[in-house]
């Protein structure tokens, strides 16, 4: 009897021990690192664009811990997938704040999915990197845009349609995904070019939902429309349904010579998916290609590439870089060299030491804006290739300064409002 009785109590003993060294070595562990948070679809209508962020994300992470981490502390991402469900994102957003105690979150593509979760890191004083060009309309103090708003991408492409380099197209069918980017995006747009002298009739504006997938009527509506020649289409479609869109256009006979497309959503990611050949010439719009010729940009292409195929990743030594992928890549240094210079992960004290940063992309030099939380980038103009890559034919002189609200809605800058979100007050 007393023999069991020393037995068990010995067990319990060990088993307390254990529990102990567990629980110590936890927290050991999570003083040892910080988390971030990662927002991106990984399944759904946005999986074609998103997932790529996620995985660039991760290598940044990788890359920063192999030099040490940030701040003696090793990055550790908290991956979820908000499945292109904008309810959901605002849930996982909550989820990564409270619950997994994020120090910073990269994510979101469209801009309902950010619109979405925009009141979470607001009500929170939380911190998101959103890294793709989006409609602009939007300050706040708990975001950074790493990518482009419209004047750094709609309205140079627009300019670019419009002059005698680009074709001097006198005709614009606005074509888009029925969300809150094409419709602000479209109402920018359609404001420049009544500005330059373009009649509205010659604007033709419409819209389909996520996710769409016949398109025969409307390319129907384009033959009509372009038939008369000098006619482009300013694309905003989004996702997977860029896909039967480009088809659907070939199958009907029309080429970039017929009706040029500019996108605004459509990069080296999204082309991988496509059939590619009878696309040449067709053009889009970003602030980043795979095809610029530098050593830290082949750096970077050559990077990714190794690390898709290290960790089996879909596609492996064959996936692409492109503008987002940039974006997501950057954003995830500038928070770690923010934190840094701040000596601390406090988001207001990593906000503050993220105004006016300048540094080195792979795509070269960037600057964030020293108040309005986006980023001076340079734009460029691609055409695309038989191999999806994008041939460059224009490019700004340098850095352009973003505008978080186009002076084309906004012509009294006094007007604009205030930024919003930020300390609690």
């Amino acid at each position: 009897m007393l023999k069991s009785f020393v037995s068990k109590s010995a067990r319990k003993v060990a088993l307390l021990a254990a529990v102990a060294a567990l629980t110590v070595g936890s927290v050991a562990r999570a003083q040892d690192t910080v988390k971030i948070g990662v927002l991106h679809s990984l399944s759904g209508t946005m999986a074609i664009s998103e997932t790529s962020l996620k995985d660039v994300v991760v290598m940044a992470a990788e890359e920063i811990n192999a030099k040490g981490g940030v701040l003696g502390k090793k990055i550790e991402p908290v991956i979820v997938d908000p499945a292109s469900n904008w309810d959901l994102f605002a849930e996982k957003a909550k989820q990564l704040i409270t619950q997994d105690k994020v120090a910073v979150t990269f994510g979101c593509w469209t801009s309902v999915s950010r619109k979405s979760v925009l009141p979470v890191f607001e009500s929170n004083n939380a911190l998101l990197f959103y890294p793709v060009q989006y409609e602009g309309e939007e300050q706040s103090l708990n975001v950074f845009y790493t990518a482009a708003s419209p004047n750094e991408q709609l309205i140079p492409a627009a300019e670019y349609m419009m002059s005698e380099e680009g074709g001097g197209f006198k005709k614009f069918y606005l074509l888009g995904t029925d969300y809150v980017f094409p419709r602000t995006a479209n109402k920018v747009l359609k404001a420049f070019l009544i500005s330059k002298g373009i009649p509205e009739s010659d604007i033709k504006e419409e819209y389909t939902p996520f996710h769409h997938q016949d398109y025969q009527t409307i390319i129907g509506k384009v033959k009509t429309f372009a038939a008369g020649g000098k006619a482009c289409i300013l694309s905003t479609i989004n996702g997977d349904s860029n896909v039967p869109f480009y088809k659907e256009f070939a199958n009907q006979g029309l080429t970039a010579a017929d009706c040029p497309i500019m996108a605004f959503s459509v990069a080296e990611d999204e082309l991988r998916a496509m059939d590619v050949p009878p696309l040449v010439g067709h053009l889009a719009a970003w602030n980043y290609y795979m095809s610029i010729d530098t050593p830290e940009n082949k750096k970077f292409v050559a990077d990714f590439k190794a690390f898709c195929e290290k960790n089996k990743l879909p596609g492996g030594k064959d996936r692409v870089t492109d503008d987002p992928i940039e974006a997501a890549y950057y954003g995830v240094y500038v928070w770690a060299k923010a934190c840094e210079k701040a000596g601390s992960f406090d988001v207001d004290k990593v906000r503050a030491a993220v105004y006016g940063m300048e540094f080195d992309a792979p795509g070269g030099k960037k600057k964030m804006d020293e108040k309005n939380q986006h980023t001076w980038k340079p734009v460029y103009i691609g055409e695309i290739q038989k191999d999806g890559q994008f041939k460059i034919v224009w490019h700004s002189p340098g850095l352009v300064h973003p505008d978080s609200y186009s002076s084309y809605l906004w012509p009294d800058a006094s007007k604009i409002p205030a930024p919003t979100g930020g300390p609690k007050k």
